[in-house]
């Protein structure tokens, strides 16, 4: 059997060669490939046994990790063109990819916000105001950590934690997580922290992280409108939600070669398939997989 970095080193020539592709073309493909690779290996199989049920898995997890249906598409289209490559050059006698169905991508889904759009967002917040560095550090959890709105809501101070660089989150069915906290981010709130703790804090609230004006704990109704004003204001005309945040979170990781396991484990999801269980991470790991392809670790 031919070696893995034989068989992608063909796999490249027979794209600049005979498919034409551009450069950006094949790094394109290359990246969607490397995704099922390091499927592959982590569920000890090989591109010549690899069956359809583990491509079945290998697309549940993408879903499961928030991936938008367009980009699952691309996917599977590289793969298909991946294993069309192995058919023609005789590595293997049957297609696993032939059965292969694209997603649904008539349902409306967030917008994915680009990196330079979410600076663009952040970059509009005026700091000199009494939310601004609230919002400004508020909006950097959201997008750094992938939380949910009722995430950030609720995320209190003391589950913070700086040193360590963690934040603790309790989400649906108060599951908990440990989230790994980017460099940005913890700076942010530390910055909001001058304000905060001369704030008039509400009895109930004192631990809450980001406070309102009357100092309570935001609705999830505030942080939509924060969202929108913001987003109005930097001249973007999507759709913006916090949930958008959060899918573009995932999106960003898994284009920047998180693992996907990594990525299903920050967005706190379970898996949807119940005949395998996830490979076990490491925090540590877990901490350097995101921080090391998440986009704020870079600033």
């Amino acid at each position: 059997m031919q070696q893995k970095a034989d068989i992608v080193s063909k796999y490249t020539t027979y794209l600049r060669l005979e498919k034409s592709l551009s450069p950006h073309s094949v790094e394109a493909y290359l990246n969607d490939l490397d995704k099922l690779l390091r499927f592959m290996k982590s569920e000890g199989r090989t591109y010549a046994d690899i069956t359809y049920m583990d491509l079945q898995q290998f697309l549940a997890q993408l879903h499961d990790a928030g991936i938008h249906p367009r980009s699952q598409a691309r996917i599977i289209s590289g793969i298909r063109s991946f294993y069309r490559f192995l058919l023609l050059d005789g590595y293997i006698f049957s297609d696993p990819t032939e059965l292969l169905e694209l997603p649904k991508i008539g349902l409306k889904l967030p917008d994915v916000l680009s990196v330079n759009e979410v600076n663009s967002i952040l970059d509009t917040i005026d700091l000199s105001t009494p939310e601004g560095q609230r919002n400004r550090a508020m909006l950097e959890v959201l997008y750094s950590c992938g939380l949910r709105v009722s995430e950030l809501t609720t995320l209190r101070f003391s589950d913070v934690y700086f040193e360590e660089g963690f934040i603790k989150i309790e989400g649906k069915g108060s599951k908990q997580r440990l989230v790994p906290i980017s460099d940005t981010a913890i700076r942010e709130i530390k910055n909001y922290l001058y304000d905060r703790n001369n704030q008039k804090v509400k009895k109930g609230y004192e631990d809450i992280l980001f406070l309102s004006r009357r100092g309570a704990a935001l609705s999830r109704i505030m942080v939509f409108y924060i969202i929108k004003q913001q987003t109005e204001m930097a001249g973007i005309h999507k759709n913006v939600s916090p949930h958008t945040f959060r899918h573009s979170f995932a999106t960003h990781l898994l284009e920047g070669g998180a693992h996907l396991l990594a990525i299903q484990q920050m967005l706190g999801h379970e898996k949807i398939t119940t005949t395998e269980i996830y490979t076990h991470i490491d925090r540590e790991f877990l901490r350097k997989e995101i921080l090391e392809h998440h986009p704020r670790s870079h600033r």
